[in-house]
């Protein structure tokens, strides 16, 4: 099993998540957090001055795979929340042992 985690532009998470829901993949965590990349923010324009913002709002969706499934479910992230523009977001994949659900105590490797 994989654990992908896709940060991503707010305006895009439900497009992101109707694609995730076509792959099958109805359960997903998702977090608002801040954060920046190459592109190191965006200048405002404020009450006639410019000011700095360096930390934009994004969304995290953290969910969790067969590794049969990993390259479909990326190809479908990649497509829903691409705009072309830098900060369209990161993504990440890495293994998982085990997890277990908390309400029957059953274990899956």
């Amino acid at each position: 099993m994989k654990k992908i985690e896709a940060v991503i532009r707010p305006e895009r998470f439900e497009q992101v998540k109707r694609a995730l829901e076509e792959k099958g993949c109805n359960a997903m965590t998702v977090i608002d957090v801040s954060g920046r990349g190459e592109q190191k923010g965006i200048k405002l324009q404020y009450r006639g001055g410019t000011m700095e913002v360096d930390l934009l709002p994004k969304i995290k969706i953290e969910i969790v795979v067969q590794d049969s499934v990993v390259d479909a479910v990326l190809q479908a992230i990649f497509e829903a929340a691409r705009t072309g523009k830098h900060g369209d977001g990161r993504i990440f994949v890495s293994p998982v042992e085990m997890t277990g659900k908390v309400r029957t105590g059953e274990i899956q490797m």
